[in-house]
């Protein structure tokens, strides 16, 4: 029996692949917990046209991440913080203080889980920061930690 999945199912498939099971299986266990469909014309149209609007939020979320990581390459942001005399700072900057820095500065929401740090910036200068944006763009973005 041919079965569209409405969900992901370990040993058989992901969400929206069409699959052949045995009659038992398909009607014991996937149709019952509603982890897929008959493959009937119907439900083949309707996960056509998932699909289709599927690739079309995709591309249109690759777009808009390319878009804010040229704008994110072009303005810098800028992180005060107390230093020493020896030119180290007390404590470092944080992703979470990167991502309210975007926020105020360039008007930009980034999620702090999104911002890649190797480790944590402990001196003052200009950092290059990673800023995964998508699962196929990365932005740059160059941060200023100066002295208060």
């Amino acid at each position: 029996m041919k079965v569209v999945l409405l969900k992901d199912v370990k040993s058989l498939g992901k969400n929206g692949d069409l699959v052949e099971v045995s009659e038992g299986y398909a009607r014991n266990y996937i149709l019952p917990q509603k982890l897929g469909v008959p493959a009937t014309p119907g439900n083949l149209n309707t996960l056509k046209l998932k699909k289709a609007n599927a690739d079309r939020v995709a591309e249109q979320q690759l777009k808009e991440a390319k878009e804010i990581a040229e704008k994110l390459a072009k303005a810098p942001v800028t992180i005060s913080i107390k230093g020493g005399e020896s030119g180290k700072t007390y404590g470092s900057v944080s992703t979470k203080e990167i991502a309210e820095a975007v926020r105020a500065q360039l008007g930009f929401e980034i999620d702090k889980k999104k911002i890649v740090l190797q480790e944590p910036i402990k001196t003052f200068g200009t950092h290059d920061v990673a800023i995964k944006l998508h699962k196929d763009v990365t932005a740059n973005l160059a941060v200023k930690v100066t002295e208060v």
